[in-house]
């Protein structure tokens, strides 16, 4: 079933039946995603799909339709891997990685990667094919970033450690209504067992520009703003947390850096849920710059979501 979302006028469909999929390239960081997105599809009682990308296009086919005669694909075919899912399937595309990954947003539930693959640049925190998946595909987006990043507590074989109590972070603007990041999150919060931390930062004064001398905004007070600001972040998750009563939620509205508060939520979390807010220039569309300063440096999985996502349960609901 479809509903219409009330601010956009966007019909959004159930992706429920779509399969969760990884992109893998035999690196350490695909790997990690690999494990990442397998339990994502088995929380979701969803197939996962292994899609190998070729940097390339060959001459001659390589690889059969189920990817085998694709050495990636076969290598993670024959490790003792505890596949705990009655349906995973493997793919092998040729093309362009950048083109064809966040084209395959239109097939999934989910899509999955790693922080960086094999190639690039050693330093990179965040791939080119992570960041134009965030930035382009129809689906949500979780990019599974390295253990080496500030701030990660590690166990001994080196991989994070989860964290005491599961926790998912969602990053809100409280002046937007942002339903698609607001209703992934809460059910993957369900899903999880895990609380929800919301996060919403403003800025205070409200400042005006340059030709009006940086004069405050409002005659109102900061408290007074705030509180606006906090009605306004309620009535939002209202009809969410409706949906799911089982999580519990914590709201934190600050005075502060919405991205620096998510990244550091980000060291408690098992996941951190942004909007993907795209800003639309002459030169292309752009993740918002709070999804791209997360995508940077929070040190658990980032889960990016476009306006028009929707969870199952979401759409399933026609008086919503």
């Amino acid at each position: 079933m479809r509903r219409e979302s009330g601010r956009t006028g966007v019909w959004m469909a159930d992706r429920g039946d779509l399969p969760v999929i990884v992109a893998v390239d035999g690196s350490a960081d695909s790997e990690r995603a690999l494990r990442w997105a397998g339990e994502a599809a088995r929380l979701r009682s969803a197939s996962l799909q292994v899609v190998h990308v070729w940097p390339y296009v060959t001459a001659v086919r390589v690889a059969d339709d189920d990817g085998t005669g694709d050495p990636v694909l076969d290598e993670l075919r024959a490790q003792p891997l505890a596949w705990s899912l009655p349906d995973v399937a493997f793919r092998s595309l040729s093309g362009l990685t950048d083109t064809q990954l966040p084209a395959l947003g239109a097939e999934a539930q989910l899509l999955v990667l790693g922080s960086r693959g094999r190639g690039g640049f050693t330093g990179l925190l965040l791939g080119s094919n992570g960041m134009a998946c965030a930035a382009q595909s129809a689906c949500p987006v979780v990019v599974v970033p390295r253990p080496d990043r500030g701030g990660t507590r590690r166990g001994e074989d080196g991989e994070r450690l989860p964290p005491d109590v599961p926790q998912v972070a969602l990053g809100v603007d409280a002046a937007f209504d942002e339903p698609g990041a607001i209703g992934f999150a809460l059910a993957e919060a369900s899903r999880r067992g895990a609380r929800l931390k919301v996060v919403s930062g403003y800025s205070w004064p409200l400042l005006m520009p340059p030709a009006f001398e940086y004069v405050t905004a409002y005659e109102t007070g900061q408290r007074e703003y705030e509180d606006a600001l906090g009605t306004q972040l309620a009535d939002a998750l209202a009809p969410h947390r409706a949906r799911h009563p089982e999580v519990g939620v914590q709201v934190e509205l600050r005075n502060a850096d919405a991205a620096g508060q998510l990244v550091a939520a980000s060291q408690d979390s098992d996941l951190v849920v942004v909007a993907r807010r795209r800003r639309r220039l002459p030169i292309g569309r752009r993740l918002g710059g709070v999804a791209h300063a997360v995508l940077l440096h929070a040190v658990c999985p980032i889960a990016v979501v476009p306006e028009e996502a929707q969870g199952p349960q979401e759409a399933r609901s026609p008086e919503a």
